[in-house]
């Protein structure tokens, strides 16, 4: 089993942080994690986003990666960082090509059987569907997944509590990333883990 789908197959459910306050980011990495959500997809949307996967690393159990990483200069910057996998919105090959130079598990975006299909050619065959809801929803990846029956995914991008168990029902899907579960108090964002973790088993 390669690193990625490790990582893909440890939490049904992988939070998509966007984090403000890196002051804020151990208390809802140890929310999280309490909860049964162990994988943490930190984006770099925010200036705090890299001081978070480094407050995020220090919470036991925690496997945390850097999300929307778009360019070399983000790679070098998560990898300093210490981010144990590496998804992006999309498939590049330049960034791609520093991305598996540097040797860390990526999730690259696809939404077309061409950027699947480029995926494949740099050898990878697991991949982030994004923008699930917008890019045809669950129709649309079971569509892509038959002629790709190698391939795993892990759809984002619209998806919700409800709609989760839904995506989690296709067989080649080891998780969905959500933001839902951070909405609310720390104690809340515990209880939305705990709830996301239980599902699709």
């Amino acid at each position: 089993m390669s690193q990625i789908e490790t990582v893909m197959r440890t939490s049904p459910v992988i939070p998509v942080l966007v984090i403000h306050d890196a002051a804020q980011a151990r208390p809802l990495a140890e929310a999280l994690v309490a909860g049964g959500l162990k994988v943490l997809e930190v984006t770099l949307r925010t200036p705090a986003a890299l001081d978070a996967i480094r407050e995020m690393k220090q919470v036991p159990g925690a496997i945390v990666g850097a999300g929307t990483v778009v360019s070399t200069e983000q790679v070098a910057q998560v990898k300093e960082a210490g981010a144990e996998f590496i998804v992006s919105p999309g498939l590049s090959t330049k960034t791609g090509a520093a991305i598996l130079e540097a040797d860390i598990p990526w999730l690259p975006g696809v939404a077309t059987a061409g950027d699947i299909m480029r995926g494949l050619d740099l050898g990878l065959g697991h991949f982030k569907f994004f923008p699930a809801e917008t890019s045809g929803g669950v129709k649309a990846l079971k569509a892509l997944a038959a002629p790709f029956y190698q391939c795993k995914f892990c759809p984002t991008g619209g998806i919700t509590e409800a709609s989760a168990p839904d995506w989690l029902a296709i067989g080649p899907v080891l998780c969905v990333g959500g933001s839902w579960v951070t909405e609310g108090t720390l104690p809340e964002i515990e209880a939305r883990a705990r709830a996301a973790a239980s599902l699709g088993r």
